[in-house]
């Protein structure tokens, strides 16, 4: 498991809920959380997926997340 960071457009707990199915089905995410006060809504993944995957599963939802180190 390795923890990845993105840069999101994930604004609101709204939006956090609307993530929150395609994070939590995943069952290679061990944990994840959405940094609302910071200006860049930072998502911290524990997973064992690539950056590409957790990214690709935040689009489905229909959210961008750029990876950031």
């Amino acid at each position: 498991m390795e923890t990845i960071k993105f840069k999101t457009n994930i604004k609101c707990g709204g939006c956090v809920a609307t993530v929150t199915p395609f994070l939590n089905s995943d069952e290679n995410i061990e944990n994840w959380q959405v940094d609302l006060e910071s200006a860049d809504r930072i998502l911290t993944v524990i997973t064992s997926q690539s950056a590409g995957e957790v990214a690709e599963l935040v689009k489905k939802a229909g959210y961008n997340a750029q990876q950031i180190n």
